[in-house]
Order: C-alpha cells, then sequence, then structure tokens
C-alpha cells in the first residue's frame, strides 16, 4: 500500500472515532478483493480470546466493481481487539471470485467442549429474487480454536411455504445476529425470510425495498452434544404462516420486516426490534422463550410515547452490562412517500438511545432521546463526498455485533461496509440520556 493510500485510508478510518480497528482494506477500488466488509460478529473464543466471523467481497467504493463474490472469514484477537490476525477464508470464493460458490452471512456458536461452529449460506447457482440472499445452510468448524476447519457439510433447512415451489431454488433467507442462549441450553437467533416471487404480494416491484419479507426464528437445540454439522436439530418460531409481518407503507398487503434483533428481559420474555418500510423500527415480545410472537406494532419511547424513526437500515438492541440496553439507529424515517425518497436512507448519523426495563407497561422497555454516536460526514471512503455526480457509500450499515467482557461494553461494527472497527460504549458516553418513568 502507497504512502498517500495508506495516509487516506487512516485519515477516513477516524472519522467515527473507533476505539479498536479490527480490519483495514488494502485498496477501496475492488483490486484487493477486500474492500466490502459486512456483517461482523464479536464473539468470546472458548480460550478466552475475542474471535470474529464476516462476510468479505471485492467490489469498488462507488458499486462500480460489479457482482458481488462473497466469502465467509474468520479472525481473532488474543488481546482484547487490539490486534487481529489476518482473515482466514472459511468458505465462498477467492478475491478474484474465482472458485466455489459464494458464501455469505457467516454466524458463530460454540459449544462446551471448545468446539467453533460457523454456519453460512451457500449460493448454489440458482438464484430467487436477490442472488446474494438465495442459498442452502452450510457448515464448518474448529476443534483447535480457529487454526484449523472441518470440511462444509450442508445443515439440514426445511422448506418453508414462503419458498419457491421449484425445489431447485434454495429459501432466501439472512442471519445478522449472534444466536442467544434459550431457557434450555439452545441457540436461539431471528433471521429475514424473503418470500418468493411465485407466492409474494407484489411480482413487480421498484426496487429491493418492496421484496417482500418476514422475520422468523430459528433454534438449534443439540449444539452442546456436539454433533457433526449435518446432524445439528433445529427448531422454528414465527415459521411460515406465523411469521413477524409489517405491513409497506404504500401496499398494505406486502410484509416487509427484516433483521430481528433479540434482547432478554429481567423476566425472561424476549423482545425483538426489526427494520421495516414504514419509516419506524418495530416491536415484537415472546413470553415463552421464542416459539410464539406477539403482533408487530411502532417501537415507541414509552408507553403512547413516539416512534422511533428509522429507513429500511439495520437497528440493533442490545444489553448493557448494567443492565440498561443501548439501541443503534439512523433516527430518521428515509423520506418514506416523500419527494426524492430514499426508503433506505440515509443511514447516517447513528445515534444511540438507553433502554431501561417498565414492568408492567405494555412496551416492555422505554428509550431515552437519541443522541449522535457517530458520523461519515457523508464522505465516501475514498474522501468523495457523497453527491448525485459522485455517488458514495457514506452509510452506517450497523450489521454489528456487542461484546461485553470484564464489565465493559463494545460496539463492533463495519463503518461503511469497508472498514471493521470498534467502540467503547461508555457510562461517560451515555451520561445524561434520560429514560421516561411515565
Amino acid at each position: 500500500m502507497n504512502s498517500t493510500l495508506a495516509d487516506l485510508l487512516r485519515a477516513e478510518m477516524q472519522r467515527t472515532r473507533p476505539d479498536f480497528v479490527a480490519y483495514v482494506p488494502r485498496h477501496y477500488d475492488g483490486s484487493t478483493g477486500d474492500s466490502l466488509n459486512e456483517h461482523f460478529l464479536v464473539f468470546d473464543g472458548p480460550d478466552g480470546s475475542l474471535m470474529a466471523v464476516w462476510t468479505q467481497a471485492g467490489i469498488a467504493v462507488d458499486r462500480s466493481g460489479g457482482r458481488q463474490h462473497n466469502r465467509a472469514v474468520f479472525s481473532r484477537s488474543r488481546d482484547e481487539g487490539v490486534t487481529w490476525a489476518p482473515p482466514r477464508r472459511l468458505a465462498g470464493p477467492g478475491a478474484s471470485g474465482a472458485g466455489e460458490g459464494a458464501a455469505a452471512w457467516a454466524f458463530p456458536m460454540v459449544a462446551p467442549s471448545g468446539r467453533v461452529y460457523v454456519v453460512y449460506s451457500r449460493h448454489t447457482g440458482a438464484s430467487g429474487w436477490i442472488e446474494m440472499h438465495t442459498g442452502v445452510m452450510e457448515c464448518v468448524y474448529s476443534d483447535d480454536r480457529g487454526q484449523s476447519w472441518s470440511l462444509p457439510q450442508r445443515v439440514p433447512f426445511p422448506r418453508s411455504p414462503y419458498d419457491d415451489p421449484d425445489q431447485r431454488i434454495p429459501p432466501e433467507w439472512i442471519v445478522w445476529q449472534r444466536p442467544m442462549r434459550d431457557l434450555e441450553g439452545g441457540r436461539l437467533v431471528g433471521y429475514t425470510r424473503w418470500v418468493s416471487k411465485p407466492v409474494a404480494a407484489l411480482k413487480d416491484v421498484r426496487g429491493w425495498t418492496e421484496i417482500e419479507s418476514v422475520c422468523e426464528f430459528m433454534r438449534f437445540t443439540n449444539v452442546d452434544a456436539t454433533p457433526e454439522p449435518a446432524d445439528l436439530e433445529l427448531e422454528f418460531g414465527a415459521w411460515g404462516e406465523e411469521a413477524l409481518r409489517v405491513p409497506h407503507y404504500r401496499h398494505p398487503l406486502l410484509s416487509i420486516a427484516q433483521e430481528p434483533s433479540l434482547v432478554r428481559l429481567p423476566d425472561d420474555r424476549l423482545l425483538c426490534v426489526m427494520r421495516t418500510c414504514t419509516g419506524y423500527i418495530w416491536w415484537s415480545q415472546s413470553c415463552d422463550d421464542g416459539r410464539t410472537w406477539c403482533s408487530p406494532r411502532p417501537l415507541l419511547d414509552r408507553d403512547f410515547g413516539r416512534p422511533l424513526l428509522n429507513p429500511v437500515a439495520p437497528a440493533p438492541i442490545y444489553r448493557l452490562s448494567d443492565g440498561r440496553y443501548a439501541i443503534f439507529y439512523s433516527n430518521n424515517g428515509g423520506d418514506i412517500g416523500g419527494p426524492g425518497a430514499s426508503d433506505a436512507g440515509p443511514r447516517r448519523p447513528c445515534h444511540v438511545a438507553v433502554g431501561e426495563f417498565r414492568e408492567g407497561a405494555d412496551q416492555p422497555v422505554w428509550f431515552s432521546e437519541p443522541r449522535v454516536l457517530m458520523d461519515t460526514d457523508d464522505y465516501g471512503v475514498d474522501g468523495v463526498r457523497n453527491s448525485p455526480e459522485t455517488p458514495r457509500n457514506s452509510g452506517l450499515s450497523l450489521y454489528s455485533s456487542f461484546t461485553t467482557r470484564h464489565g465493559a461494553d463494545v460496539l463492533w461494527y463495519p463503518d461503511r461496509k469497508f472498514f471493521l472497527l470498534g467502540k467503547r460504549i461508555t457510562p461517560q458516553l451515555l451520561e445524561g440520556l434520560h429514560v421516561p418513568r411515565q
């Protein structure tokens, strides 16, 4: 990397004022095959290290680089995230895009034995609405802290009434957060399922934000027994016709519900928030550990309060080490329905609000006013400001994760789907964000 490029990337990397740097691509023009990095899931390794998996590809910063040749990669830090090993490809094509089918949206699970499973979506060559959403479920594992990995195995994933009747076309689905432990020792995670075109309510769409989608939940019940991936057992909640649906603002019979994010409440209920195409975050809750869910509704700052504004963009919620919650979102409605509207943005600045449990309330978590956490100032990673003449990805799409270690909370996030960074979420940073009592 020449000094001019290195200086530019170093300067852009500091726009969001990170505390940790996990990965910096070698170039922003797609030539080095590593300029797209997203779905950054950091987790506790079985040996006390930090581990991470994410989806990587090579594509130009101005999105002129052609198709995404996604691959699943792994890295590890032995010093609490200060330094990270070079990423290791687990599945998918190499940097040139040649070779095996794309692998994306990887997520980890760790067994008590120390086995690390990484599950991902494998593209088979047959596509539904969107190629990179369509795939079978595969898994690799490591029994030696990520030094070596098994060959991939197919994980049985039953077909849904929302899938294409053509059996050759796999489901369209994405898991975007780490699975959580359920109350019986299983691993529970929400995921987006796109409704295939033959059975979708709307078949002539104006863009990806009108492709019908629902939120469902999968539970891996036997991870603790350390089975082979082909023997992983799955159960489902809010599946098929019981899936969580949210009406599109223009097409009320069309559901757009995506990217469910889960937290456990003090009374053992589960709260789920999700992105929608209404201009708001929506929520649902489960009283039976994720098996059944209530009908979704807009997320408010309190009962009968104001909705939390968000476009079709990630809005993860995490539990803080002090027992409160933090939700990260765009705090704009994407100008839904307005002139020159963009249902999916702008995805900046990134705001944070603090949440607190309210026993007996209709909505179990209430929220403070939002505060700007970080911004890109509308610049691409090449130092060029976003404009109609020079379109750049200047957004903060929080395909993120959250770790709490030794009492310290860290948000791990992709900046402009390019840099992989971490930011400490400290009491001082959240000071003054007061949650209403009534």
